[in-house]
């Protein structure tokens, strides 16, 4: 196991061919099937995000404990704030049960070294003029498929990485 890792810690995310995950602080797809997909693995979960992506979200999303790492104030009772990195891996540690991380980029790329799975929907497109992306999924992850499905003539699959 590596050093960093943290056993409860879950990523979880929407991809492009590229890696491409956003555009205008939004996402780039969006398929009935994966929002089902985010709702099943996230619900009654801690849900650990930026500031961007909490002001993308179209409202408390039910179910989940909102928890948000940023330096600004938020004025809203149904979120935790965590200024501070070390304080909030410090609650995940502490926490027990599994926490996932949903975005945006700044965060994957801080939380991809701690993570022991990665929830992934790899879509079969590309956006050229995303301007957000996914870290590169090195070869520590073991792949596996959880579903394939098709939208909008647009072919995607769940998959479930976990560290080797």
């Amino acid at each position: 196991m590596d050093k960093k890792q943290i056993d409860n810690i879950s990523i979880i995310a929407s991809v492009g061919k590229n890696r491409e995950i956003g555009k205008d602080n939004k996402l780039i797809w969006r398929f009935k099937e994966d929002m089902n997909f985010f709702k099943e693995q996230t619900m009654n979960k801690p849900i650990v995000m930026g500031y961007n992506t909490f002001k993308s979200l179209p409202k408390i999303l039910p179910g989940r404990r909102h928890i948000v790492l940023t330096s600004r104030n938020i004025e809203n009772s149904n979120i935790e704030i965590y200024n501070n990195l070390d304080n909030l891996i410090n609650f995940i540690k502490d926490y027990k049960e599994e926490v996932m991380i949903i975005g945006g980029a700044t965060l994957y790329n801080k939380f991809i070294e701690y993570a022991s799975k990665l929830y992934m929907t790899e879509i079969e497109a590309i956006c050229k003029d995303a301007d957000t992306f996914f870290p590169k999924i090195d070869d520590s992850w073991k792949k596996q498929e959880l579903s394939s499905q098709e939208e909008n003539n647009i072919k995607y699959k769940h998959l479930l990485y976990t560290k080797k």
